[in-house]
């Protein structure tokens, strides 16, 4: 073992800002060292798998942030087992007849970064290839994989489109563009990602069954529908309360949709949105045939969407998928009912009371509260202004959300968490 690598061990749990500040024993790589330190200290909350193993190589914190969490790929690795298996097999007989399927058959990310999506997918195929234009994380990546129990997976250093011009055939794609343009700023459009989506779908419909493209959470989806073509699925995808990512699944073979989708057309494509324990379907047809179900009056549970949720956008069919299920108002995301939906998608309060803005009925609502967690949802202020209007500091049990009715009045809800 070497200097370093025992000055990392020994120092594994320890601040890297003061370490950063001390003089290194001799033989020691500190900035190699720091590097190490800090990418393990990352792994143990994002990548506990990676963590775990022994000897691992960790890259400079950026590549550490911007890659996938554990959850979020073994999300896309189930994805992968459902794509590529026989669609009548049992749960119980996907893993051992994909494993069949798929022993010729070969995984190819494009875009593969630190290698957490590649080391989740890449065990249910017979052969896989990293392809990555970093040259440190190529470097990296050899000397991972084979720890991470990839002992036969290639590494190919070089961009994707150098790549995709090669003849070969997989049976998937997963890319995930990097977004971020050369001054390191954040991009949003599929066009202003690289590599470029658009200019290379047909390409990845070409050389694959399927391909997984990931994108930003930010994205608009129905503007990803009407410039991507072949797309079968589209998962929207978060832990945590927080939305992480949007994936479209990409098929290499003919489907109805031959042609990206017009601006006026509504996509018959199911949609999955997932957050932990949550998970739902619909598509946009069906949302845009599904009834506007208003509620008439505040009932005894509040429902208010996942972060995940609102980004799919299943708005008016909730009330379909959730019977009992009512809007508050039509811009008003959030729905009440009177029995309770425990498999709703989102966060779920029990209504203790609720008063409209009248003074009056505010100091007996607040009563002479002065700190609380509130919240607004369809409501003209925002949470900043309405806190100076009530004069109620952040903190404290008490939870409030200022919402608006379907007839138009504004009502401050005193609510707690189911």
């Amino acid at each position: 073992m070497t200097a370093t690598e025992q000055f990392v061990r020994d120092n594994a749990r320890a601040d890297v800002r003061q370490l950063a500040l001390r003089r290194p024993p001799d033989g020691v790589d500190l900035r190699w060292a720091l590097q190490q330190i800090e990418g393990r200290q990352l792994a143990a909350r994002k990548l506990p798998r990676w963590a775990a193993t022994d000897d691992l190589w960790y890259p400079r914190r950026l590549s550490l942030e911007q890659c996938s969490s554990e959850a979020t790929a073994v999300y896309k690795r189930d994805l992968a087992a459902r794509l590529c298996s026989t669609p009548s097999c049992s749960p119980e007989q996907e893993a051992t007849t994909l494993q069949e399927q798929t022993e010729d058959n070969l995984f190819v990310d494009l875009t593969a970064g630190l290698g957490v999506d590649f080391t989740a997918i890449a065990p249910l195929f017979g052969s896989s290839i990293y392809v990555e234009r970093d040259h440190e994380l190529c470097r990296l990546a050899r000397h991972n994989l084979p720890l991470l129990g990839l002992h036969d997976a290639q590494v190919r250093e070089g961009q994707a489109e150098d790549f995709l011009a090669e003849d070969w055939q997989a049976t998937l794609i997963m890319i995930d563009p990097a977004r971020r343009d050369t001054r390191g700023r954040k991009t949003v459009l599929i066009e202003d990602c690289t590599p470029d989506i658009c200019s290379l779908q047909h390409l990845l419909r070409s050389h694959s069954r399927y391909a997984i493209i990931k994108l930003s959470p930010m994205l608009d989806i129905k503007a990803a529908l009407r410039v991507l073509e072949n797309i079968v699925e589209v998962h929207v995808e978060g832990t945590e309360g927080e939305c992480k990512e949007l994936l479209f699944v990409m098929s290499g073979q003919s489907t109805r949709q031959q042609t990206s989708p017009s601006a006026a057309s509504v996509p018959d494509i199911p949609i999955y949105c997932a957050d932990g324990n949550h998970a739902l379907r619909f598509t946009y047809a069906e949302e845009a045939k599904a009834p506007l179900l208003l509620a008439d009056s505040l009932q005894t549970y509040i429902y208010e969407p996942s972060a995940t949720t609102m980004k799919a956008a299943p708005f008016r069919i909730l009330g379909q998928l959730f019977p009992g299920l009512k809007k508050l108002a039509p811009d008003t995301h959030l729905y009440t009912s009177d029995a309770l939906l425990p498999r709703f998608p989102g966060r779920t309060w029990r209504l203790l009371d609720h008063c409209s803005f009248a003074k009056a009925d505010l100091r007996r609502l607040l009563s002479g509260a002065t700190t609380a967690e509130l919240s607004t949802r369809g409501f003209p202020l925002g949470v900043a202004a309405l806190r100076r209007q009530l004069h109620l500091r952040e903190g404290g049990e008490a939870h409030f959300i200022a919402t608006t009715l379907s007839d138009g009045s504004r009502r401050l809800l005193k609510v707690e968490p189911v």
